[in-house]
């Protein structure tokens, strides 16, 4: 199971050893947003509601490309320079942190809305008081700079059964036509509240969504 990084992760793992996976549970799909804007003739070609949503997709991707996007950039390129300053700062660490809580969850002003205050300070110190601000940046600079990296979007369909809890705040909004050529999806779930941050916005959603999946597998297996 994986939201963020660990949807990307668990859906390789299904790609690459479907013989020893039962099944990957997704809360993010990378790569089936719209990254473009729909032409008249794709829009056409869908169902309203489906169009409708591509709309959307293409709109919520286009605002966060153009505003969303300058931690990946630093964590990507300067990662060392940013991590001196978040290390020197508990301020700065909290406003790095907090500001995507407020971006991300279903939330309308304040992070506290979706998540306890006390899991966000929680959360902060983990980076603060072992200081790994750093560290936990260089995913992105070693994923950028390896040899042979691919988008997230894969060419090559997966086999694995793989089902999506789809949560309305998240910050990509997935379609289901760009995703069926690639995945083998045999559950698609969509919540009327929560983020990007499921498993601590909507905990008893994301765990009753995930036993669903294991068990439609278990009784079918």
């Amino acid at each position: 199971q994986g939201g963020d990084w660990g949807s990307a992760i668990s859906r390789e793992l299904g790609r690459a050893h479907p013989e020893r996976v039962i099944g990957v549970h997704l809360n993010l799909l990378p790569g089936a947003q719209a990254t473009r804007e729909p032409t008249e003739k794709e829009l056409a070609a869908l169902a309203p509601g489906e169009r409708e949503r591509a709309l959307e997709s293409w709109r919520r991707w286009s605002a966060w490309s153009a505003e969303g996007t300058g931690y990946a950039v630093l964590h990507s390129t300067r990662p060392q320079t940013l991590a001196y300053a978040l290390t020197d700062s508990p301020v700065g660490q909290l406003a790095w942190i907090v500001e995507k809580f407020q971006e991300w969850t279903d939330s309308a002003e304040l992070p506290e809305e979706a998540v306890d205050r006390d899991r966000l300070l929680t959360n902060v110190m983990l980076y603060w008081l072992t200081g790994t601000a750093g560290s936990a940046a260089r995913i992105y600079y070693e994923r950028a700079h390896v040899t042979g990296a691919r988008a997230a979007r894969p060419t090559e369909p997966s086999t694995a059964p793989t089902a999506l809890a789809v949560f309305p705040a998240e910050i990509q909004v997935p379609l289901r036509h760009e995703a069926e050529p690639t995945e083998n999806l045999v559950r698609w779930t969509e919540f009327d509240r929560g983020g990007h941050f499921a498993a601590m916005e909507e905990p008893d959603l994301l765990v009753d969504d995930v036993r669903a999946f294991f068990r439609h597998l278990r009784e079918k297996g």
